[in-house]
Parts: structure tokens; sequence; C-alpha cells
């Protein structure tokens, strides 16, 4: 699974598009820049280059609200829109955006290293929603080694496409890692080869497996089955 996507950053402000544009693109994603109304929705109408995630300044317009509707008819209703919590100017705006179902907020003055994780939710949705992937809460051992570094953690969950890691040194986000641990129950490892998802030093790291033994991946699935009825 490929794990690049494409994000808007919409913002008036030239310092903060390329804070957030650096974090992106150290991450391996792609991104588009928009300083005006027109160059965001123009970049939504394109469709050349499909859009993951957009982060929206509502300042860019006189009616912040009527910019994310307009968005919202150009992007469709399934694209994720994060808007710049300082941006915000009253609780009449949160509501509109409430309806029409903006997915968050997030912090235009984030530090780089901050960007990355308040976005992951965003940007790899299964990682985070159990209802759309269940996840079952398990503290076991795991080793993991991502380029010569070799680290031990435990387990924070589990799920049938990946596995959270509790640490407080997480490695960033998109790093290739291979991992082993050992379901409860189980005589042998389980190895597998997978990429940072997402990566937060208050919590730790979450692992998307991309390369797994099929009678391994059997197992965490009946594993997460019985755990998550």
């Amino acid at each position: 699974m490929n794990g690049q996507k494409t994000i808007l950053i919409a913002h008036r402000r030239p310092e903060i598009r390329d804070r957030f544009a650096a974090a992106l693109a150290d991450a391996r994603h792609e991104y588009i820049i928009a300083e005006t109304t027109e160059a965001a929705s123009a970049a939504l109408a394109a469709g050349a280059r499909p859009i993951s995630l957009a982060l929206i300044d509502l300042g860019l317009a006189d009616d912040g609200v009527a910019f994310v509707q307009a968005l919202r008819r150009e992007g469709g209703s399934a694209l994720p829109l994060v808007v710049f919590a300082a941006t915000v100017t009253s609780a009449d705006q949160v509501r509109a955006l409430l309806a029409l179902n903006v997915a968050g907020y997030v912090n235009e003055h984030a530090s780089t290293p901050q960007i990355l994780p308040a976005l992951a939710p965003h940007l790899f949705p299964d990682s985070f929603n159990r209802r759309a992937s269940a996840r079952v809460t398990l503290g076991i051992p795991v080793a993991y080694r991502a380029g010569q570094a070799i680290a031990s953690a435990l387990t924070l969950n589990i799920g049938k496409g990946g596995i959270a890691i509790r640490t407080m040194t997480p490695i960033a986000a998109e790093t290739r890692i291979q991992i082993k641990f050992r379901l409860p129950g189980r005589t042998s490892d389980i190895e597998a080869d997978g990429r940072v998802a997402w990566s937060d030093r208050r919590t730790g790291m979450g692992i998307q497996f991309e390369t797994i033994d099929a009678d391994d991946q059997a197992a965490i699935e009946a594993f997460v089955d019985r755990g998550s009825i």
C-alpha cells in the first residue's frame, strides 16, 4: 500500500504554509499551496492530483463558512477538511462547520515535528477509527528495527492491519520498520515489515503492516475478531 498523500494547504501567511509544507515533504507526502480562495477551489476542481486532506484558513474569505461550503462542493462529502484553529472567530462558526462535517482543527503554530502527529488521524483514519477497523487493547512485548536502530517496547493495541506501540521515543512517520511480537497463546513469533503510520511523543507510534506471512495475518485476524466481540 502506498502511504503517500497529497494535502492542500490553504493559508494567508507564507510562514505557516511553508512550515506545514516542510513537515509533509519530510514525510514524503505531496502538497499543493493555495494563497487565495480561488486557488484552493481550483486545486480541488482540477482532479489531476486527488487531494487526501485539505487544511483551511477561514480568513482567506470574508465568509469562512461559505468558503468551506464551496470547498465541500468541489471536493465532495468524503474529503476530510481540517480548519486552522486560530482562524475560527465565533461559536456560531463552530456550529456551522460541524454541520458541514469538518473533520477537525489543527494548531497553525505547531512546530514542524508536531505537525505530522496532528494530521495522522486524518491521513490514516483506519489506524484510528475503531468502528472502521476493530482494535484490541494489548500490552505485550514487541521488538522493532528501523535502519540500524533496534529497540523494544510494549504494544498499546492491535488491529488486523497494524499495531500501536507505547514509546516516548517514536520513529518518524513513513519510516520503514521491521517488528516482532508474540500473540497470547501462540508458541511462535510474528514478524512483519511495515511503515510508521503515525508518531506522537505523548503516546507512541502506529505501525501499518505491509509484508506479513499469510498464516501470521490469519492469526492476527482471528485474535482481533475474538477480542473485539
